[in-house]
């Protein structure tokens, strides 16, 4: 097909944009789809800088979106992986209370992720969990059998080059840098040049609301501080365990979260490659991209200084917020966190790993969105916040924004059917 002229433009080459374009090919097969990737690889930012844990449906509020996905994703991912020979474990997971007070939180876990229909939970005293994670200790613990890891970034790969042999073509390389409306569709702006489209599908990530911004139906006149809702960065690190010492943590070992907040605390992971990494915290990145303490993006930092938002966020949150800000600088108070479960564990066990950043959806009045987003208008469908459960969700969100796609453009894809 001609690169420059498409039917269906899909903005963003992470997991969920490449689950959304395979969905869309399956289902308009005569259609001209193209996904925009800004950089030279799929799968290059949340997608492979996550914790590579499939997630089971435990923490999400009945009914919600995540709930929904979660649940349903996880299922397609798993299936996915087994017919496309992609390995992952079973390994399961411990949500482990150090504290009476986190015993109540610990119990409402269990209830919603029985009401999400998540198989096999059970609420584990001292011994049992021992049993399970003998390093570990805490007063009770949830226990999820269902959980499991993966490597995020091959699923992508998989997905990317099955779109590509079922027609459809991944533009690398090509950041958008602007969108114009046209009588029969959109202009895209691109670092490749000028590209025409249909409609577009926005799964851009960390740069999801300024795409939004771009479209003139979500408010392409208003100023990047007034946008319904702005992407707020924060970088998680990790670190490793040492190979003498990933013998403390057998699966995943997670605290119990924070219920005013979106993340979930630092805990354990074994990954499918078998190292053990421990994190991620969550301190506001001074840029969308900003993998290291030291990366500044100006434009980025004015934007979030200049959304109302993000002040309410950080009147409401300022104390977690310094938290989380102690134990990136200091190796020490981080190790001391991590005690709580792991009390073997040690400064000397760990060493620095790779970060990610997650691009979190932030409302006006500071609230920290903490479900699925995705907005249509004419032309165009916006995925506006996916972070964790996204990966696992993936599958089920990208047939959901087929189906979105299949109401929102009848008129023009019917042909393609």
């Amino acid at each position: 097909m001609d690169s420059s002229e498409s039917d269906l433009a899909v903005i963003g080459g992470g997991i969920i944009g490449l689950a959304t374009a395979l969905h869309l090919i399956q289902r308009f097969p005569k259609a001209r789809l193209a996904v925009l990737e800004k950089e030279a690889g799929v799968a290059q930012h949340q997608t492979g800088r996550n914790s590579g844990v499939v997630h089971s449906g435990i923490y999400y509020r009945p009914g919600s979106a995540k709930a929904r996905l979660c649940v349903s994703g996880r299922k397609a991912l798993l299936q996915y992986c087994d017919s496309h020979g992609i390995p992952y474990d079973l390994c399961g997971k411990v949500i482990v209370a150090t504290r009476e007070a986190e015993v109540p939180q610990l119990e409402e876990l269990q209830r919603r992720g029985t009401a999400n229909g998540v198989a096999g939970l059970e609420i584990l005293g001292t011994e049992r969990l021992r049993e399970i994670e003998p390093h570990c200790r805490g007063l009770k613990a949830l226990y999820c059998p269902t959980t499991a890891i993966v490597d995020f970034a091959q699923v992508a790969n998989a997905i990317a080059e099955e779109f590509r042999a079922t027609g459809g073509s991944i533009l690398l390389s090509c950041q958008v840098q602007g969108v114009t409306e046209r009588t029969n569709g959109w202009r895209i702006h691109s670092s490749l040049g000028e590209l025409a489209s249909r409609h577009l599908i926005n799964c851009a990530g960390l740069f999801s609301d300024r795409v939004a911004m771009m479209t003139r139906p979500l408010g392409r006149q208003q100023s990047p501080g007034s946008a319904p809702l702005q992407i707020v960065p924060f970088r998680g690190e990790y670190h490793q365990l040492i190979p003498a010492a990933r013998h403390l943590v057998r699966g995943l070992i997670y605290p119990v979260p924070d219920p005013s907040l979106p993340f979930l605390g630092v805990h354990c992971t074994r990954t499918i490659r078998g190292d053990v990494e421990v994190g991620p915290n969550a301190v506001l990145a001074l840029a969308r991209e900003g993998y290291r303490k030291r990366d500044v993006n100006l434009g980025d930092v004015w934007q979030f200084l200049t959304f109302k938002g993000f002040w309410a966020l950080a009147r409401n949150h300022w104390r977690a917020g310094l938290d989380e800000i102690h134990r990136s600088l200091s190796t020490s108070a981080f190790v001391q966190a991590l005690q709580e479960l792991l009390p073997e564990v040690t400064t000397d066990d760990l060493t620095a790993a790779r970060c990610g950043v997650r691009a979190q959806a932030v409302a006006p009045d500071g609230k920290l969105i903490d479900d699925f987003v995705f907005a249509s208008a004419p032309g165009a469908i916006h995925v506006l916040n996916a972070p964790s459960p996204g990966a696992t969700a993936s599958l089920a969100i990208g047939a959901q924004i087929s189906d979105m796609a299949s109401e929102t453009f009848a008129s023009t894809l019917e042909k393609f059917l």
